[in-house]
């Protein structure tokens, strides 16, 4: 359980304390509130709706129905729009399946990172050939 000081905090922020809380062992309590708070809820270089968006994708990746439930409402509050849900957890979706396939296929890491650096190139001289454009 987190400690008094802690538990306050958490309420300042959630407006209560969820029972899940009481599951996180005792040792790494105050820590695991800390990380959550810093990096979720301060202002870090993510804004809030893309921090919801990464979040809410991630859970639905790692099929979590406790995680997706929370971000999905916590995006819901930065005003991301069920067509904007629907394609975060596409595109993890999407990510999903070409690891699964990547991996599967043992596609060579060195070579991928190869083929990677090469693509990118490519889009940038598109991207600045776009821009001159101008």
């Amino acid at each position: 359980m987190v400690s008094t000081e802690t538990e306050t905090e958490i309420e300042s922020y959630l407006g209560r304390v969820p029972s899940w809380i009481a599951a996180l062992p005792e040792p790494s309590a105050d820590h695991c509130w800390e990380i959550v708070r810093d990096l979720e809820l301060e202002e870090t270089d993510l804004a809030q709706r893309e921090k919801a968006l990464v979040a809410l994708s991630a859970a639905a990746a790692i099929q979590c129905p406790y995680c997706t439930h929370f971000h999905r409402e916590e995006a819901k509050l930065e005003d991301v729009t069920d067509a904007e849900l629907d394609e975060a957890i596409a595109i993890a979706g999407n990510v999903r399946h070409f690891s699964t396939v990547l991996h599967g296929a043992e596609v060579d890491h060195e070579e991928f990172v190869s083929e990677t650096a090469d693509i990118v190139e490519h889009v940038r001289e598109q991207q600045a050939a776009a821009h001159g454009d101008d």
